[in-house]
């Protein structure tokens, strides 16, 4: 068997967590009839409603094997029951009404209750919980509850309300056990009522998961299931080539190709909702629209899916991907070397006297994400561009974006399992959210009206005409959306999702 051979800091971080489980004396191989994932980012909060974690895509597969949101969303991102079986708003948009499912039960045996729903919705609108949803959850009040049915007022009218009950803090919490142990309790033995349960985690290291035995809906496949944080790349592959996990995720295309072309390894490789973009901060050079506009003609983004991603990838002009509510195909952008060189020369830039800046990217937390921006600024330095990379963690790029300090580019991946373009365009692009960078009041102005259009055909068309504006502008760049690379072995299904989750829960045996 071949073995790919791993770079020291790999190594040594494979190693460690390898040692930590086997110290818990845990499996550290796939073949005890559990399943072991190696997964590329490790949890760093088990409240998944508060905090930057909260809001960070890649985490929810974690948070969807222990907890349940309001409303469930199948495979290919339809919605369905969750612990709401019913939902909806009265035809004058002025109320809610919500039944609640029965005969659930918490993972330390309490009954989930209607006044789980209500306390965690007022829990989510208050500002000092720090729900970073704060500015949705927050619109809805004057809970009442009539045995299974919740209703609540209207107080500022949110059309994506539902949407938002299966994304991003969209979670049901334990009122009566959270109340009891506090934050910093939960936080050491959190509980759901999802599929599984907590049994063991070590910060860093990994998280073993044991099936609830009264969950409310099917059963799942495999009874214990250990996740692995593996953040390097190569690792991750090494653990699935070897055996030693069943399943990894977001590996280099080239190793995917390569492994599921072995005996005993399968995989999938679909379009997800995930898009790989460039924030922009208005600070500094991004100021000046030549140098933006620049920016974006001189990356060749169907030469980056080909020569990077063996063509795993599908390039985009805008931050609304196909399958998007307001994807338009009619907006596009060009790769245009020539237009960057004349561009910039209107600003007095040239490759004898270049722009520059500093680009932000992380290494080895998505296929290829570094290797993309070495050959973007490549690219760039050939129109007269002249930018220095820095590598952050993934957590890091969180708290400078939610703290608006950001350097004047940083790569990204934007998820949006929902679809919605408030939830892409929206949040990314107006000021006021914590998600964004680009603060520039046109933009505040054009999107702010669309968050509380009741019109949805109007709400819908007006996102397409700001992305368009904002193309125009060049206030971002899109790159591509995503094809998410997973390799098991043959013996474990796999069920992939358009949102990008990798849920232990949708996985079984051959």
């Amino acid at each position: 068997m071949t073995h790919l051979p791993l770079s020291r800091r790999g190594f040594l971080g494979a190693a460690s967590a390898l040692a930590a489980l086997a110290a818990a004396g845990l499996p550290v191989s796939a073949q005890d009839g559990g399943l072991t994932i190696a997964y590329n980012i490790p949890v760093q909060s088990w409240d998944p409603t508060t905090g930057p974690a909260a809001v960070n895509p890649v985490l929810q597969s974690y948070y969807l094997a222990v907890f349940d949101r309001y409303v469930g969303q199948a495979p290919d991102l339809s919605f369905e029951p969750g612990l709401l079986t019913e939902w909806g708003f009265s035809d004058d948009k002025k109320t809610i009404t919500m039944t609640v499912r029965e005969g659930v039960k918490w993972h330390n045996g309490d009954d989930f209750t209607p006044e789980d729903i209500v306390w965690s919705l007022e829990r989510a609108g208050k500002p000092e919980t720090g729900n970073p949803i704060q500015f949705v959850w927050g619109k809805f009040g004057n809970y009442k509850i009539d045995g299974q049915t919740i209703t609540a007022d209207v107080l500022e009218f949110e059309p994506t309300l539902f949407k938002w009950m299966a994304f991003l803090t969209g979670y049901v919490l334990p009122k009566k056990y959270y109340e009891e142990v506090g934050a910093e309790g939960f936080e050491k033995a959190p509980i759901g009522t999802g599929p599984y349960m907590v049994d063991a985690f070590e910060q860093g290291a990994y998280v073993r998961l044991k099936a609830f035995p009264d969950y409310w809906g099917e059963a799942p496949a495999f009874d214990t299931v250990t996740i692995k944080f593996v953040t390097d790349a190569a690792s991750r592959v090494a653990e699935v080539e070897s055996g030693s996990s069943d399943v990894t995720v977001n590996i280099p295309y080239e190793d995917y190709d390569r492994l599921i072309a072995k005996d005993g390894l399968s995989g999938e490789a679909i379009p997800i909702t995930d898009i790989g973009m460039i924030f922009l901060n208005d600070i500094e050079v991004m100021t000046d629209k030549n140098v933006r506009l620049a920016a974006h003609h001189a990356i060749d983004k169907q030469l980056i899916i080909d020569r990077l991603l063996r063509g795993y990838g599908v390039p985009l002009s805008t931050l609304e991907a196909p399958g998007y509510a307001a994807y338009d195909e009619s907006v596009t952008f060009d790769y245009d070397p020539d237009k960057a060189v004349e561009l910039l020369a209107a600003s007095g830039y040239s490759t004898d006297n270049p722009v520059k800046f500093t680009i932000q990217t992380t290494r080895g937390f998505k296929p290829k994400d570094y290797e993309m921006i070495q050959a973007i600024v490549g690219m760039w330095r050939k129109v007269g561009i002249e930018a220095e990379i820095e590598v952050y963690e993934i957590a890091k790029h969180y708290e400078l974006r939610a703290t608006d300090t950001l350097a004047p580019a940083a790569f990204y991946n934007w998820g949006n399992s929902i679809g919605d373009p408030s939830t892409s365009t929206g949040f990314a692009m107006f000021g006021p959210s914590p998600h964004s960078v680009w603060d520039t009041p046109d933009l505040i102005e054009k999107i702010g009206p669309l968050f509380g259009e009741a019109d949805e055909e109007k709400r819908i068309q007006g996102y397409k005409d700001v992305s368009k504006y904002i193309t125009e502008e060049g206030y971002v760049i899109p790159l591509l959306q995503y094809v998410m690379p997973i390799v098991h072995a043959s013996s474990v299904n796999v069920v992939p999702y358009t949102s990008g989750d990798l849920l232990p829960q949708a996985m079984s045996t051959s």
